[in-house]
């Protein structure tokens, strides 16, 4: 921990540990005296695939595949969504300029996630992602442009993703939320159950 913490702090990160619930209390006592603060909390959630899955469809709202002419428009609806969070549940312990966000976006997509696109009435209204690694499905990086929320988006988007997923051969889905979020109540109304929270936790943090 000595090593990770000296490399990271001469790098001007920030040392950040996530903690599940399921772990020993005792690593969140060591944490605590070398100095880590609580900052906020995250949900993951699970799934079995293929279960009960069904399309979903909205009026207006198309969900296709992303490829490379639509990487460009996929990263602006994505960061422009994270840029305007919903105002429900515990407000999120991090913010991150958009470049940031962009760069985060395409490395995912870089590293191997599928970008999906939705578009509504024409126009790009979203996109989420998802990789799949050894029958896993991981959703990522989801988000609605403000202009286009409250009609479906996120739920088509994540229907299509977890059929693919299915289809693919997946046999669990899993996905990080914030606590009562939006995006929560989304993936519990599709079959999604609390796997474990987990302790965001920073060295230093005030």
């Amino acid at each position: 921990m000595d090593d990770v913490e000296q490399t990271l702090t001469g790098l001007g990160v920030a040392v950040q540990v996530e903690l599940s619930s399921l772990a020993d209390p005792e690593v969140a006592a060591l944490l605590s005296d070398r100095g880590y603060h609580l900052v906020g909390f995250e949900n993951v959630s699970g799934r079995l695939l293929p279960g009960d899955l069904q399309p979903v469809t909205a009026h207006g709202v198309e969900i296709r595949r992303g490829n490379a002419d639509d990487i460009d428009a996929w990263v602006d609806a994505v960061v422009e969504g994270f840029a305007h969070p919903d105002d429900e549940g515990v407000p999120s312990h991090e913010e991150f300029p958009r470049d940031v966000v962009e760069r985060a976006e395409r490395d995912f997509e870089k590293a191997g996630a599928t970008p999906y696109v939705a578009v509504c009435d024409g126009v790009v209204a979203g996109g989420g992602s998802v990789r799949l690694t050894d029958g896993v499905a991981q959703l990522t990086g989801a988000a609605t442009v403000p202009a286009c929320r409250r009609r479906g988006v996120q739920t088509a988007l994540l229907a299509t993703r977890l059929l693919d997923a299915a289809t693919a051969g997946c046999d669990i889905a899993v996905v990080t939320t914030a606590p009562g979020s939006t995006s929560q109540k989304n993936v519990q109304g599709r079959g999604f159950h609390l796997l474990y929270t987990r302790a965001v936790l920073v060295k230093g943090a005030s």
